[in-house]
């Protein structure tokens, strides 16, 4: 069974006992995260939303709050003298995926 979820601005397919990880929720370590917001259920039978599957829900467990390595955004304008160069780390939550409730 999975699921397509929708969270940070983001559709996520998910399966039960799957890591994901998703932008920065503010949660503890150790709860329990609800994701209303189901778009698709998938398994024997596929229930497609319009757009929200009415009643379905997906649960995780927060692992850990943490961020990315980071990355180099460097532009640059050639000829120009134009150089600028800034570093970025995400922040990300690490889910766990408990149960899809449909």
């Amino acid at each position: 069974m999975y699921a397509v979820i929708k969270t940070g601005g983001k559709q996520l397919k998910v399966e039960v006992g799957q890591e994901i990880y998703v932008e920065k929720l503010e949660v503890e370590v150790d709860s329990v995260v609800t994701f209303d917001e189901v778009l698709l259920v998938g398994g024997e039978s596929t229930v497609v939303g319009n757009p929200l599957v009415n009643g379905a829900s997906v649960t995780a467990k927060v692992l850990k709050q943490g961020r990315a390595k980071k990355i180099i955004v460097f532009k640059y304008k050639p000829k120009k003298d134009y150089r600028r160069k800034q570093g970025h780390r995400q922040s990300y939550t690490k889910l766990l995926v408990e149960s899809i409730n449909a």
